[in-house]
């Protein structure tokens, strides 16, 4: 499956190429011909200027005006027919001027657009297959267990231990189909249904069961004691806190301590931070981990599970709630992300 789509994925890419080079040809095309038509332009008007001098000249003869070169060049027509082909001269560089800075503004853009179209497909291609992936292990996972509990006679400890795996993966399923569900939302129907909201608590239930499972996980949240509630939508600020402690674990793993803090900066705005002691993420890449579908490599070698969904539904949530959202490198090492949150 996965090299029928890289197949598909290179066969567009070589479509837009040839046409990018169609586009190439062409203006290289309209390039050469207004030169060309320019330098013909740019003579003929040189040559009319000089018949017209010449046929004024003569005229100045015969009617006996003419006495030298330097009376003539001071004569008013000749001054006129002069400064009527240097404007018309400033007039022909002007429009090539234009021209050709139409023409690179053009092939910019076009280049612009092709890499865009590029980076899209190659985001929609890691969304299909990293979506195909995250459906297809909860399901085969919750399939082999059914199949088990089918099959064979298991004692109530094997039954217990199933069970719970079968309810996390159910657990995943549906983070995933929330995150999808919440990822078409916050692109045009979202809108936040305030109630006020104690951040510390929730954010306490949401590390519990994560802890639980998993007691080798170091996570430290250290909160102001005068930290007040916020008016914020239940369901998006969890939504927020939980693709955010599960990033922060997936790149960091789970030997590498978490941090949270709640902050009270003033009396209009809750800081919320999250640090991990992961590898982090490189500086020309910041600027693109908000975008939707956008994950850091290719799908065809990554081992972190995700659809790229989770960081561009964190940044709409908050930008819904009128807060903001700020990526840095973190110390020693690793990656913080900084929200603020309105009271």
């Amino acid at each position: 499956m996965r090299s029928n789509r890289h197949i598909i994925y290179r066969r567009i890419v070589k479509a837009r190429f040839r046409q990018l080079i169609l586009s190439y040809v062409v203006i290289a095309y309209m390039l050469l011909a207004f030169g060309w038509w320019s330098v013909l332009l740019y003579t003929k008007n040189r040559d009319a200027y000089n018949a017209k001098v010449e046929l004024l000249r003569i005229g100045l003869a015969a009617e006996q005006k003419y006495t030298d070169e330097a009376t003539f060049r001071a004569n008013g027509d000749f001054i006129h027919l002069t400064h009527k082909y240097e404007s018309q001269e400033k007039m022909i560089l002007g429009e090539v001027l234009v021209f050709i800075a139409s023409l690179i503004t053009g092939i910019w853009l076009i280049n612009k657009s092709y890499n865009k179209e590029i980076q899209v497909e190659q985001q929609r291609s890691n969304f299909l297959l990293s979506i195909t992936h995250e459906l297809k292990s909860p399901l085969s996972s919750i399939q082999l267990i059914l199949e088990t509990f089918h099959n064979r006679t298991l004692q109530q400890e094997q039954v217990q231990k199933l069970s719970l795996s079968g309810m996390e993966e159910c657990k995943r399923l549906n983070q995933l189909i929330n995150n999808l569900l919440m990822a078409a939302r916050v692109e045009e129907a979202y809108k936040p249904v305030y109630e006020p909201i104690a951040l510390a608590p929730l954010i306490r239930q949401l590390v519990l069961p994560i802890q639980q499972n998993h007691p080798e996980l170091d996570i430290n949240l250290d909160v102001d004691a005068d930290l007040p509630f916020v008016q914020a939508d239940h369901l998006g600020i969890s939504i927020v806190f939980q693709n955010l402690i599960e990033n922060a674990i997936k790149y960091a793993g789970f030997d590498n301590p978490v941090s949270i803090q709640l902050r009270k900066t003033n009396s209009h705005y809750v800081e919320i931070i999250f640090e991990d002691q992961g590898p982090g993420i490189a500086d020309n890449e910041k600027k693109n981990v908000f975008d939707r579908f956008y994950r850091i490599g290719s799908e065809e070698t990554r081992k972190t599970k995700g659809t790229g969904l989770g960081l561009y539904i964190v940044k709409k949530i908050v930008e819904a709630h009128k807060g903001t959202i700020q990526l840095y490198d973190a110390e020693p090492q690793g990656l913080g992300i900084r929200i603020q949150i309105p009271v």
